[in-house]
């Protein structure tokens, strides 16, 4: 019998401290779309170096740097933000968090500064599940689900570890545990 893990959009999904794929391997997700077809996610702690004016051709002056989103898709870039009040075609992920949206209408309000660096993330790539994956990974223990998403635009190398600690509980002591316990 299926369990079903109440999975919606604006979880987090943060990897079990042993999952073996190194896509996911200590990732903090979230998940921007969920439904009976499949799920889609943005990998939120994998920063890379590059710059978005560096990944797209003719991007106006901006200082945001593109995160490994998840390995699908790696030929287009994603975006969440907090202006889907006034970038026509985003969409709603959860309360003020909003994924991609009209993009000649984004690059003409980064022209004006109407958008802000520190409220939005792009993403080369993202995390895709097939209708009915996810919820198995869930029932092999793959992942733990948080509800807490305040600090989704403060992402950074360390979230995974963060938000472990901030559940408490097992969690806190999950978020000690050595990548490799051969090397403890």
């Amino acid at each position: 019998m299926a369990v079903d893990f109440n999975i919606q959009k604006g979880d987090l999904l943060i990897a079990e401290p042993f999952m073996q794929d190194p896509n996911f391997k200590r990732t903090v997700t979230l998940v921007c779309e969920h439904n009976e077809e499949g799920s889609l996610g943005l990998v939120l702690n994998r920063p890379s170096i590059f710059k978005v004016t560096e990944m797209i051709p003719n991007f106006p002056a901006f200082q945001a740097l593109v995160n490994y989103g998840g390995p699908v898709g790696l030929d287009r870039i994603n975006y969440i933000h907090s202006y889907g009040d006034i970038l026509e075609g985003a969409f709603h992920v959860i309360d003020n968090i909003y994924w991609n949206g009209n993009f000649e209408q984004l690059k003409d309000y980064i022209k004006r500064k109407i958008i802000l660096p520190h409220n939005i993330r792009f993403f080369v790539g993202y995390a895709g599940w097939e209708a009915g994956q996810l919820n198995e990974e869930m029932q092999d223990y793959s992942w733990i689900i948080s509800k807490k998403h305040e600090e989704i635009f403060k992402m950074n190398e360390y979230m995974w570890k963060d938000i472990l600690q901030k559940m408490g509980g097992k969690n806190k002591l999950i978020s000690t545990f050595p990548e490799d316990p051969r090397l403890n």
